[in-house]
């Protein structure tokens, strides 16, 4: 399944705003979304002197229950892309097409109503939950948003089956959330995500501010909630075996673009960008003995400014394989085969010489093959 093929996607053909639309194409596409972020100088005549390009040209499809990972370092647009997605960002181009509609053109009215069949997870759970909300208003509000619900009672019927399903007991709806711990408060946030029957999910690091223990229970918890209601998710991470754990499919982000996208098993066992071997390269391995003697991909220098990224490919200037072509030329998403897509020049040498760094790269690394050992077991 390539970036721009997602899966099957639900079979409703109501067309109302709000609704899922009548289409045989995936739930989500984002065609060369960008999000441009002005930087002005001057304090009495304020000028524009630049931009933050922290989304730079991103396109991706996601079908109905389906798992999309976004995976990257801090700063390359992740969570700026799932908010340009949910339209809490204005894109500065490009479309993002849901169920049929496309939300960049769409009246604020009627954008509001789609956002019914679209939610989002925030990342912090002690800040997306209102402390001086009970959490039974929290869940119910977005029911009172949409006009959800002929009764209060219905109302809070709903909220008590919501609780249950996310494990949680209908008597926490007259709690606050200061009284919860942090696996519970996003256990809330689940539950106020599924009130409404949304088809698509942004999770934005939905579980990097818990423990590993808790990590687990939530990323359980999703995966059941996908497999119960079909519901599609952008799920969006820094740890990568979370995101093997959950995903379907894995798109490696670095400064605003792509550089692969491939289904979880195959990105894992075959990386083909230079950035995402040296990203797996950094997983620890539980075999004591194995991991003594794997060597990582030490990338030198920091991750470039978004406001300031290199030319050509944005990887080029940390690249052990960068040549002459990759500071000039913007490498294209190429398929690979069996939809495995790569935005390098030079991805097809690398595979060949098994992931070897050449010796006359000019630059300080730790080698490693990647066909050897650790890789094949990550």
């Amino acid at each position: 399944m390539s970036a721009v093929d997602g899966g099957k996607t639900r079979s409703d053909d109501t067309t109302a705003a709000g609704e899922p639309a009548a289409t045989n194409g995936p739930v989500l596409e984002v065609q060369g979304l960008k999000k441009h972020f002005p930087i002005y100088k001057g304090t009495v005549i304020r000028r524009r002197s630049g931009a933050v390009r922290a989304v730079d040209g991103v396109s991706f499809s996601i079908g109905a229950g389906e798992t999309l990972g976004l995976v990257g370092e801090s700063g390359c647009g992740k969570t700026t892309t799932g908010y340009t997605i949910m339209q809490l960002e204005q894109a500065s181009a490009g479309e993002v097409i849901f169920e049929g509609q496309n939300l960049t053109k769409l009246p604020a009215g009627e954008r509001r109503q789609a956002r019914r069949r679209m939610q989002m997870i925030f990342q912090d759970p002690y800040g997306s939950l209102n402390p001086r909300m009970t959490v039974g208003n929290i869940i119910a509000e977005p029911l009172v948003v949409h006009n959800i619900g002929d009764s209060k009672a219905e109302r809070r019927d709903r909220v008590h089956e919501l609780l249950q399903l996310v494990g949680l007991s209908p008597g926490h709806a007259v709690r606050y959330p200061h009284e919860f711990s942090g696996g519970q408060r996003q256990r809330i946030a689940t539950a106020r995500s599924l009130a409404v029957e949304p088809s698509f999910i942004v999770c934005d690091e939905p579980v990097s501010a818990l423990d590993v223990s808790i990590q687990a229970q939530i990323i359980n918890l999703l995966r059941e909630l996908q497999q119960q209601f079909a519901v599609a998710y952008l799920f969006i991470a820094h740890d990568l075996e979370v995101v093997r754990h959950i995903s379907d499919r894995v798109a490696v982000m670095y400064v605003g673009l792509l550089a692969e996208v491939a289904s979880s098993d195959e990105l894992y066992v075959r990386p083909l960008h230079p950035y995402t071997r040296a990203l797996l390269s950094a997983i620890p391995f539980p075999d004591p003995e194995i991991e003594a003697t794997r060597k990582r991909i030490i990338l030198p220098g920091d991750v470039p400014s978004p406001a300031n990224p290199p030319s050509g490919c944005r990887f080029h200037p940390r690249c052990p394989w960068s040549k002459d072509r990759c500071s000039e030329e913007v490498p294209e998403l190429v398929d690979a085969g069996g939809g495995h897509e790569v935005a390098c020049h030079f991805w097809s040498e690398i595979e060949e010489s098994g992931g070897v760094i050449p010796s006359d790269s000019g630059k300080t690394f730790s080698r490693r093959r990647f066909s050897d050992s650790a890789v094949g077991n990550l």
